[in-house]
């Protein structure tokens, strides 16, 4: 039965009297609830007012202080080996925190934010760009970074991603406009890349977006669809043109040396031979200059030495030979000629065990001295 129910005693919930016409007293309700804290708490229901006025404040004290040591722990946070802390006082940045187990001013004080900087974001960028020698290509690059600097990246830049993203258009342009066709297309893509990445961080710095600029990957530039097959064919002849020159090259490489070495061998023979033709010359002077001083000596024996020795170069190639015959006008010539052609078919013959020996093995003939003026003069008539 309700208390406010006829029958119902007349009580309030609250423990006062009979119900009244206005509503309950709050300083009873208050009055009530301390006792009963009082009373759980071990104080009991004496002791006077005084007693409970100093239950009351010792139990908000510990209430308090339960409070505080809560609060206090709430300013323990923990960072990631791949993460940063940017502490805040009042909204302001304070400092960074490296990983590790840290504590800071609870809020409303200080706040935390923590900043993942091991993580690699990516994008790629695509467009038709101008060269300098006026020509159109299509370029596509695709540029990583990570997070360097956490303070800057929160509070430096209101969105470094864009700002990287125009940045690297920007460099882009400006990077291929300063280049022609054909150092885009050949040899180069590795070097614009990193000139690209070099002036993207450059701005990155100077923007101060906390931003590291990892790597530029720049896929091959392409000419663009409606002249890609006068492309390909320039392409092709310069790739032929590098062939047949590194041929060439080849064939100079093996061509030069082959002709020094004939050179420097004609240059040493003629070197030999040169100093043979001298030694010889000299050699004949020296005999020449020695027959003369012997002539001058003795001219009839330096005459006859000279002519006999003339004689015997000239007939001692012949197969002729004269013999002196004591006490006659005439010399005895000996056919030396046949004889060897006959002692070779003698030979011939002895192999095949037919030697004949019916023919003559010996002739002679009676001819002039050539020493004998008048034998000489005949024979020069005759």
């Amino acid at each position: 039965m309700a208390w406010n129910e006829p029958g119902g005693g007349g009580k309030d919930p609250w423990g006062g009297g009979p119900n009244s016409s206005g509503p309950p007293d709050l300083d009873q309700i208050v009055r009530k609830l301390q006792e009963r804290v009082s009373g759980f708490l071990g104080g009991g229901k004496g002791g006077g007012g005084g007693g409970g006025a100093d239950i009351s404040k010792r139990t908000i004290g510990i209430i308090a202080a339960v409070l505080l040591v809560i609060w206090l722990f709430t300013g323990i946070y923990i960072v990631d080996p791949a993460e940063r802390g940017v502490v805040m006082r009042f909204g302001a940045y304070a400092k960074t925190t490296e990983p590790g187990p840290h504590w800071h001013i609870p809020y409303p004080v200080e706040s935390v934010q923590l900043v993942n900087v091991d993580e690699i974001s990516s994008f790629t960028h695509k467009a038709a760009m101008l060269t300098k020698d006026e020509n159109i290509v299509d370029v596509e690059l695709t540029v990583q970074s990570r997070i360097q600097d956490a303070a800057n990246y929160l509070f430096q830049d209101q969105t470094p991603e864009k700002t990287l993203r125009d940045a690297t258009e920007t460099v882009v342009r400006k990077t291929i406009g300063g280049s022609r066709l054909d150092f885009i297309l050949t040899e180069g893509r590795s070097a614009i890349a990193a000139m690209i990445q070099e002036r993207v961080q450059s701005l990155m710095n100077e923007y101060k977006t906390g931003l590291l600029v990892t790597s530029v990957n720049m896929q091959p530039a392409k000419p663009p669809e409606p002249v890609k097959e006068a492309f390909d064919d320039a392409i092709k002849a310069r790739e032929d043109k590098e062939r047949l020159e590194n041929q060439a090259e080849a064939y100079a490489n093996e061509i030069l040396p082959q002709a020094r070495g004939e050179a420097a061998r004609a240059i040493a023979d003629a070197k030999a031979y040169r100093d043979r033709v001298v030694a010889e010359a000299q050699g004949q002077t020296s005999r020449f200059t020695a027959v003369l001083n012997e002539y001058a000596k003795a001219p009839e024996v330096t005459r006859e030495r000279l002519y006999l020795e003339t004689i015997e170069n000239v007939l001692g190639a012949n197969n002729t030979v004269l013999l002196d015959v004591p006490g006659g006008d005439s010399l005895m010539y000996l056919p030396l000629d046949q004889l060897m052609n006959r002692s070779k078919r003698d030979q011939a013959g002895m192999n095949d065990g037919r030697r004949d020996l019916s023919q003559p093995t010996t002739a002679s003939t009676r001819v002039p001295d050539p020493r004998n003026r008048s034998t000489s003069r005949e024979r020069s008539t005759r």
